[in-house]
């Protein structure tokens, strides 16, 4: 509705496994043991990004994670396809802590960090640009056929990206024109539920000082449910020009057109999943889900010195999204149906404008070497809500579960323009990084924003004459890190770092949460990074506490919220990658996580309750991946991860639980020629029943795809 109204075994042996990686790593010597590129797909994608390689999620300044005092994780394109991955959310999720909340109301991409959840507390970035949220939904991006890398920075990141960033930042890198010769990759794909793929990659170099990349990928599928069909087509595109040695120019396009599986959860019999309704549709016979965004963006890279750079990105984006459905199914026992209701019909259309400046130069500070970043952006967002609210014709229908009619949309509330939006964001920010000695350096940023929306409620049956409500909200955030580098290859850190969330969108809030402050967050962390073997092994470890601030609660039963509430979150994260004879690699990461309300209150039934000591909804406490890849010849390797994610509530009483799971995923691929590889992908193993996120209060759950194969063929010229 966010749309339309402001297990222990695994996780044990994971920590396991770390722990004795770590011991061993202190023991270790150098070896003849090599920390192997991600499977080899594309040649011009990087390949192993490792601890000393740059992470521009985590600071602009070009630092590497051994030298960031945060929490960072990079993945590469490579092995966002290597590893059975069907969207960037998926891949994302293979990384520490991050867990997909994804449902059809929020576009399916939203994401838990560090206890906090939604697009409004986990930020995502496409080529380190932000595209506002508006109604709690992001679309694009979700294709990792266009990925060349993916960032993720966990905890709070408003310092560099502004409010909206508590939990962790996802930027999404896609592929960049590379200088060389042309190279051509085609793939040819078919699996499980007549799901079929063609995709094509293209890039090199066109003349001496002219590159380009351009990316192509259509998927479709029937779905592992009833009237579950599917399709997807992804564009990326993009030319570089290379004026000069010091100047460079680079006009990128990119463009999803998303039409994803109408499927808004299997209901509950009685409090219990029936596994008869596991394929079962029970949304409306001409309900409709379609998403398309588009993304162009002129991009200047200046050079002129060792010491000095400026970068400029000027862009323009926009969002078409509509759903036509019957959102919700609830289990009425006396009569021994399901109830579906929720026949809503909204449509979004948003726009943005926007440019970033930064300068970067390195000089002395008080006779310490110190590189300093300084730089300004501002945005303009447009947005237009339809709908066919206030959704007070129909009181829903009833259907058998077994055997679900489809039925049509019957709405007659009339759709129409409901809402209308413009918001002008400004931001300074500045980061410093001094040198303070061979081993200490000291990290820290700056950002303060100004932002301005103007918003108009139209007229409706309840409203005769436009509502018009403005608001100017600042913000100013700050972090500070230590960093101590033991040895090259090791290093410590301490962190503290403040960040703001609205308390809805901030593009979409209405003239009521305009009034309302920003909230929030402070957060102090400690880690240590390390790499051994020569750098063919990795480790990482982080301790944090937040503190989040000002949330919307009751004071009494019957009157207004108030930002009176507070939620905190202590965890533990920690990371290996290893490198072991013949062939043999291992990825590992486990997290740790205690989130609660610390103040806050629910009116129920005309009481008011506390929610105090209770854990936030769709947060689990402990998760843990692993994926085990192994050289079997020359032209011949094997895969097999692991993902367990532990139980959440879907409610604040704590009394409605989603369980949690273990999947097991695997994978093979086979070099036939030099220019030829088949690959393929099994899926959930083991064939379980298991839910990847809830909605209507946990009354439904949107259930994981069985087990499901994809075979694929890769052509390089």
């Amino acid at each position: 509705m966010s749309r339309t109204f402001s297990s222990n075994a695994p996780a044990s042996a994971a920590f396991g496994l770390l722990a004795l990686s770590i011991s061993f790593s202190l023991h270790a010597e150098d070896g003849t043991l090599a920390l192997p590129a991600t499977a080899v797909t594309d040649q011009a994608d990087d390949t192993a990004i490792r601890l000393d390689t740059p992470v521009p999620a985590g600071s602009r300044l070009g630092l590497s994670a051994l030298e960031t005092p945060a929490s960072t994780s990079a993945i590469s394109g490579d092995e966002v396809r290597a590893r059975n991955n069907a969207t960037v959310q998926d891949a994302v999720t293979r990384s520490p802590g991050i867990t997909h909340i994804g449902t059809p109301g929020n576009g399916g991409t939203a994401l838990s960090a560090r206890g906090f959840t939604g697009h409004a507390s986990v930020m995502q970035l496409y080529d380190g640009t932000r595209f506002y949220t508006g109604m709690g939904t992001t679309t694009f991006p979700t294709d990792p056929w266009m990925v060349e890398r993916i960032d993720v920075i966990r905890g709070p990141a408003s310092v560099l990206y502004g409010e909206g960033a508590t939990g962790a930042v996802i930027n999404v890198v896609p592929k960049k024109p590379f200088d060389g010769e042309i190279r051509n990759r085609l793939r040819l794909g078919y699996g499980s539920d007549d799901r079929q793929q063609m995709a094509l990659d293209s890039g090199g170099s066109l003349t001496d000082t002219l590159s380009y990349r351009l990316n192509l990928n259509r998927e479709a599928s029937h779905g592992w449910i009833d009237r579950g069909d599917s399709k997807n087509l992804g564009l990326s595109a993009a030319l570089r020009w290379q004026a000069s040695d010091a100047l460079a120019f680079t006009l990128a396009h990119d463009q999803g057109d998303l039409q994803p599986m109408n499927y808004f959860g299997t209901p509950l019999i009685d409090g219990h999943l029936r596994d008869s309704l596991k394929d079962k549709n029970y949304n409306l016979h001409n309900a409709e889900l379609h998403y398309n965004d588009q993304w162009t963006r002129l991009v200047t890279d200046w050079t002129p010195s060792e010491g000095f750079s400026a970068s400029n990105q000027l862009y323009h984006i926009k969002s078409r999204r509509y759903w036509r459905n019957a959102e919700a199914y609830t289990w009425d026992a006396g009569r021994g149906q399901l109830k579906r209701a929720e026949q809503l019909r909204i449509k979004h259309e948003q726009e943005q404008i926007g440019d970033r400046q930064t300068f970067t130069f390195d000089h002395s500070l008080f006779g310490l070497d110190s590189r300093t970043l300084v730089g300004g952006e501002f945005n303009r967002i447009r947005f237009d809500l339809l709908n066919n609210a206030p959704y007070t014709d129909i009181d829903g229908d009833y259907v058998d579960p077994w055997n679900p009619a489809p039925g049509y949309f019957q709405s007659a509330s009339a759709y129409r323009p409901h809402s209308r939006s413009e918001t002008h964001t400004a931001a300074l920010f500045a980061e410093n990084r001094t040198q303070l000695s061979e081993r200490w350096s000291v990290v820290t940023g700056l950002r303060r924003d100004q932002n301005h929306i103007d918003r108009t409620d139209l007229p409706n049956e309840n409203r005769a004459q436009p509502l018009r409500s403005d608001r100017s909200i600042q913000g100013g955030n700050w972090r500070a890190g230590l960093v101590f580098a033991a040895t090259p290859q090791l290093s410590f850190y301490g962190q503290y770092s403040t960040s703001e969330d609205g308390v809805s969108n901030l593009i979409t809030l209405n003239s009521g949460q305009q009034n309302m402050d920003l909230t929030e967050s402070k957060q102090t962390e400690f880690g240590l990074k390390q790499q051994f073997w020569d750098g063919r092994g990795e480790w990482t470890l982080a301790a944090y506490h937040i503190v989040k601030k000002k949330l919307l609660s009751r004071e009494s039963a019957k009157g207004q919220a108030q930002q009176i509430g507070q939620q905190s979150s202590d965890g533990l994260e920690a990371t290996l990658e290893l490198a072991l004879e013949q062939g043999w690699h291992v990825s590992a990461n486990a997290s740790l996580l205690r989130a609660e309300y610390d103040e806050f209150n629910e009116a129920k039934d005309d009481l008011l309750v506390s929610r105090s000591g209770n854990r936030p909804t769709d947060v689990p406490r402990r998760t843990a991946n692993l994926w085990v890849s192994k050289a079997l010849g020359h032209d011949l390797d094997a895969g097999l991860g692991a993902r367990y994610v532990d139980a959440r509530y879907a409610d604040a009483a704590n009394t409605v639980k989603v369980p949690g799971y273990t999947v097991l995923d695997a994978n093979l691929g086979w070099q036939v020629l030099p220019d030829t590889r088949l690959g393929l992908e099994l899926n959930n193993l083991l064939d379980r029943r298991y839910a990847v996120t809830q909605q209507n209060g946990g009354q439904q759950w949107l259930l994981g795809q069985p087990r499901s194969f994809f075979v694929t063929a890769d052509y390089s010229f």
